[in-house]
């Protein structure tokens, strides 16, 4: 059976939700942060070299890196399910919204709690900059959630899953306001109502109210 090990209030829920969403049975390992730094416990960096969650392990393979991991278990277990193939229309806006989660939303929100760390006066030319591109990513998403109601169009896909963790979970850690997205909020309204969503989040996070506004 599929182990995933979850460090609590991470980015790991998306493996979670995405074996819900394709019941695939998983044996769930959860891994608490570390009371005062926040950060993965010795059993996770035994695992692997960064000690950063998700990671699973399915027959003998170890893999982290949640991206990777949410692709080989759509091809490995999943039958392809939630990836529009290339033969669909909705196949490049797929992998564009896909890869924008990882590759420029979530390292927006990211710079912006180090930044915040270290107290910059808001006028700061780096803060100033730095959250521009944060405001961009979340303008271009709630453009993009206000057109279709998910992200790679008129079906719900993996592309889902990879964002749903920055725009909720993700704001334990680095708060930003929703209320300039419509978009986004009535978004997050409608996967809060999916059943597998909310499996997921009770299996992987069961003291965690999800931000879905």
């Amino acid at each position: 059976m599929l182990t995933i090990h979850h460090l609590g209030h991470s980015q790991s829920e998306r493996i979670v939700w995405l074996c819900e969403e394709l019941e695939v049975p998983y044996a769930l390992r959860r891994h608490a942060r570390d009371a005062v730094t926040l950060l993965s416990p010795p059993e996770l960096k035994a695992l692997h070299p960064l000690g950063a969650a998700p990671v699973i392990e399915d027959d003998g393979l170890l893999l982290a890196e949640s991206a990777a991991i949410v692709e080989y278990i759509i091809a490995r277990h999943g039958g392809g399910r939630l990836r529009p193939g290339p033969e669909r229309a909705d196949f490049a806006d797929f992998l564009y919204w896909f890869h924008f989660a990882n590759g420029n939303l979530q390292p927006a929100m990211v710079r912006m709690l180090f930044l915040n760390r270290v107290q910059l006066p808001a006028s700061h030319p780096v803060q100033e900059a730095l959250q521009g591109r944060l405001d961009r990513a979340l303008a271009h998403v709630d453009a993009r959630l206000r057109a279709v109601p998910y992200f790679a169009g008129q079906e719900f896909t993996a592309a889902d899953i990879m964002h749903v963790f920055t725009l909720t979970t993700m704001r334990l850690f680095q708060p930003v306001d929703l209320a300039p997205y419509p978009g986004i909020r009535a978004y997050l309204r409608r996967i809060g109502e999916r059943p597998a969503y909310r499996r997921a989040m009770a299996n992987s996070d069961p003291d965690l109210a999800p931000l879905l506004d």
